[in-house]
């Protein structure tokens, strides 16, 4: 196994691609000036997010691989262990925003970081650009390493920072775009969540594993739970869970007129462990109690 290169501080990371330190925490990285590369993984403490020029080596994170080619963007939390490999020796290329968590202390940014959920998609659910969106990320870098090559004072934080935020609200409207254009990769999502449910509730698989997650259903169609719960935001104006609550809800009241069962056999069978929990969500969604329901109707 190959052994994992611990990087903590922005330093690190610069002096791991040859490029030079201008603030404690955070840089503008050009890879061109890292040594060539085979295979390495890295474990960092640092927000990291991948500009791709070109097609060089493979980004992995866990066993898969970023759908990462020539104008892309991938994003990296803090914690996160990621791989380049590749058959031979590469010369990185692109350019690497990255940050220190500290950076971001009694800032406004701090406070809504963890908003920016794309810092938690899977590996192949990178940003992939237009040009036009390619341009306004770099002058975004631009605009960071002016600041970095300024001589730090009271302003510099908050410009810094402030930037950072801009960029970051960019990419989130670039997403949001690429939720509508990319429908060769999201053609289905929304019938294959339905039908999952379906399946689900109509199996089983209530009564041995409970009510479905949302981190359950996206893991049956391999997404992250953050990127499936954006895009059935973005499809449907309901988060994942609200969906997966109005299913359940449509599934009981057909099931609440087959009288032969009791509205406790219903929730158990449903995946409900307290019938009481299904009795005060059926009347959150629908306005009546199931008993209610089941006599008016």
């Amino acid at each position: 196994m190959d052994k994992i290169i611990r990087l903590e501080t922005v330093s690190q990371y610069n002096g791991f691609n040859n490029n030079e330190t201008l603030h404690p925490l955070v840089s503008i990285v050009d890879l061109s000036k890292a040594d060539p590369r085979k295979h390495v993984r890295v474990n960092t403490s640092l927000y990291m997010i991948f500009l791709k020029e070109v097609k060089c080596g493979d980004l992995r994170y866990g066993c898969n691989y970023y759908d990462y080619e020539e104008g892309t963007l991938v994003f990296i939390a803090p914690g996160q262990v990621i791989g380049i490999e590749a058959d031979n020796y590469y010369q990185p290329k692109g350019t690497v925003l990255v940050f220190h968590p500290d950076l971001l202390r009694g800032t406004a940014l701090g406070k809504h970081i963890h908003d920016y959920t794309f810092f938690s998609y899977d590996a192949h659910e990178a940003l992939h650009l237009s040009e036009r969106e390619r341009q306004i990320v770099l002058d975004c870098f631009s605009k960071i390493a002016f600041e970095l090559n300024q001589a730090i004072d009271k302003h510099s934080k908050t410009l810094i920072t402030s930037n950072i935020e801009l960029f970051l609200n960019y990419c989130a409207r670039f997403y949001d775009r690429q939720f509508v254009t990319r429908d060769t990769v999201h053609k289905g999502i929304l019938a294959k969540f339905e039908e999952l449910l379906n399946a689900y509730f109509w199996s089983d698989k209530p009564q041995n594993l409970g009510l479905p997650s949302v981190a359950y259903c996206a893991g049956q169609m391999d997404l992250s739970a953050n990127y499936f719960g954006d895009l059935i935001k973005k499809e449907t104006g309901k988060t994942a869970q609200e969906y997966i609550q109005a299913k359940l809800m449509d599934i009981a009241k057909e099931q609440i007129f087959d009288t032969s069962r009791s509205v406790s056999q219903i929730a158990y069978g449903l995946g409900f462990k307290y019938p009481q929990h299904f009795t005060r969500l059926f009347k959150q969604r629908v306005g009546q109690s199931p008993n209610e329901y089941r006599m008016l109707n």
